[in-house]
């Protein structure tokens, strides 16, 4: 088993130990700031990238834009990393199955169904919270769990299996008025659904009852409740049947239209996108040919359907392998794999979800290096939408514990960086003159504080190209350590890679 020092210079600054950067701060996440064109990915995201290469950490990329794979690829051919790279996109050899994946694992003892639903509605909570803020709602967001529970469980007791399209066909045939779903005349796929299940039901009683007693079966027929207990005591599938029937019988097609119109249509949506090409077949139709795991083992999992070509289907499959991936890499235990890895993600706030600021808070324990790389802080608010967006922000942020600061021309992003960096007391002197009988002149000394860096000096940085001659520069913060003598930043100037 390779073993990992967490106190590994990764980057170092100057010939003063103090301020070399190691696995063990990477570990504690790092968030890179810059305006367009400020060299944010070409300055400090290539060197972080390049330095994790090189230290063998395994990882997972997602992609915003066309040419992060081929940026990527750039890195792993430089650090001799290419063999090492994954690259999950349309027309590839590689495949994952999430309901497969996530169907053979129980994660601190939660069912199969509770794995599903935590992942299907953490993508779709992430995605609403964009625009209408429902995810403020605790009653919204109760009914969509209730509602993916008991299809995915009646989905299962049905087909003995999950698929993406019979869970949609269940949603949309889902009853919706006084119709007795049982007896109802007309077909369709939760009728058909719940036949199956009900039949299943029907076999586990009749094999339990012929496994009775002579004198238990007469008291099956004859004592009152005497059949519920031990059908219940014995048939976990018909308590989880009759749990269905009271949802959707009792409650869900009794629900206000509007409310119960909302719920299914942010569960079918979602689904519905999950059923187009080529995200079926990537992670619907086919075995899977790659694990989460493989990260373990130094693999490097892109997935090259980027945000701005796949739009929302390309988001949100990326938020649910990452979803899936991170709780993968926590329940790995360190002692047994100790090795660093990297969650990557520029124009991170694609990419956020409800479950990250938790995440986060465990990661450095978990040895994950995550990096996100984002213009500015309103694009963190308007893609953390809701009413208490801002509160997510300053939570999500709070976790991560490096971060650099390009150029950039948003206010609110440098005056955050200013005060971040924090204040200190400068030297102010007074002159004071009198006239009248004689001349005189007094001079005294006070501390003011002032801000070590103010808000302008981020719009004057440094942004690479041939105008600068490929610097970039950034002013860096990391917490619990500082670069010198009572100093939590440093000015870093970083080199571009050269151009053809």
């Amino acid at each position: 088993m390779q073993s990992y020092d967490l106190d590994k210079t990764l980057i170092s600054f100057s010939a003063d130990k103090q301020s070399d950067w190691t696995i063990r701060e990477a570990v504690e996440g790092v968030q890179i700031f810059g305006g367009i064109g400020s060299g944010k990915t070409s300055g400090s995201g290539r060197m972080i990238a390049l330095k994790y290469l090189l230290n063998d950490f395994g990882g997972l990329v997602l992609t915003a834009k066309a040419d992060e794979k081929d940026l990527w690829i750039d890195y792993c051919r430089e650090a001799n990393r290419l063999d090492d790279l994954i690259i999950v996109e349309p027309g590839g050899k590689h495949f994952f199955n999430f309901l497969q994946y996530e169907s053979d694992y129980k994660i601190g003892g939660m069912s199969i169904t509770e794995n599903i639903v935590q992942v299907l509605k953490t993508v779709i909570q992430s995605s609403e919270e964009k625009s209408s803020g429902k995810n403020d709602d605790p009653f919204w967001e109760t009914a969509l769990d209730m509602l993916i529970f008991n299809v995915i469980d009646l989905c299962q007791l049905a087909y003995g299996t999950l698929s993406i399209d019979q869970i949609y066909d269940i949603v949309q045939t889902a009853p919706k008025n006084e119709t007795n779903l049982a007896l109802s005349a007309e077909p369709n796929s939760c009728m058909f659904a719940f036949k199956l299940a009900s039949d299943k039901i029907t076999k586990q009683i009749d094999t339990l009852r012929l496994s009775l007693s002579e004198e238990d079966q007469e008291k099956w027929k004859t004592e009152d409740g005497f059949m519920d207990k031990l059908i219940f005591e014995n048939l976990p599938d018909a308590i989880t049947f009759r749990l269905i029937n009271q949802f959707f019988l009792e409650h869900y097609k009794n629900l206000n239209e509007k409310t119960r119109s909302i719920i299914e249509f942010s569960f079918s949506g979602f689904l519905f996108r999950l059923m187009k090409e080529p995200v079926f077949s990537l992670f619907c139709r086919h075995q899977s040919t790659f694990t989460p795991e493989d990260s373990l083992r130094g693999k490097i999992i892109l997935l090259n359907l980027p945000v701005k070509h796949y739009f929302k289907v390309g988001r949100d499959i990326q938020v649910m392998f990452k979803y899936i991936w991170q709780r993968a890499m926590e329940r790995r235990d360190v002692k047994e794999n100790g090795r660093p890895l990297f969650l990557w993600a520029d124009e991170a706030q694609h990419f956020l979800h409800g479950y990250d600021a938790d995440y986060q808070a465990t990661a450095r324990s978990s040895r994950i290096a995550t990096v996100y790389i984002s213009q500015n802080l309103p694009n963190y608010h308007a893609n953390m939408g809701g009413e208490s967006s801002q509160y997510k922000v300053k939570s999500f942020l709070g976790t991560l514990g490096t971060k650099i600061f390009h150029a950039n021309a948003d206010i609110e992003t440098n005056n955050y960086a200013s005060a971040l960096i924090g204040e200190k007391y400068t030297a102010s002197v007074q002159v004071s003159k009198t006239t009248a009988s004689e001349f005189s002149s007094t001079q005294s000394v006070s501390a003011q504080l002032e801000k070590s860096v103010r808000p302008e000096k981020f719009t004057w940085l440094k942004n690479g190209s041939s105008i600068n001659g490929g610097v970039v520069e950034g002013y860096m913060h990391r917490q619990g350590r500082s670069f010198s003598k009572d100093t939590n930043y440093m000015k870093i100037i970083f080199n571009q890679k050269p151009t053809a």
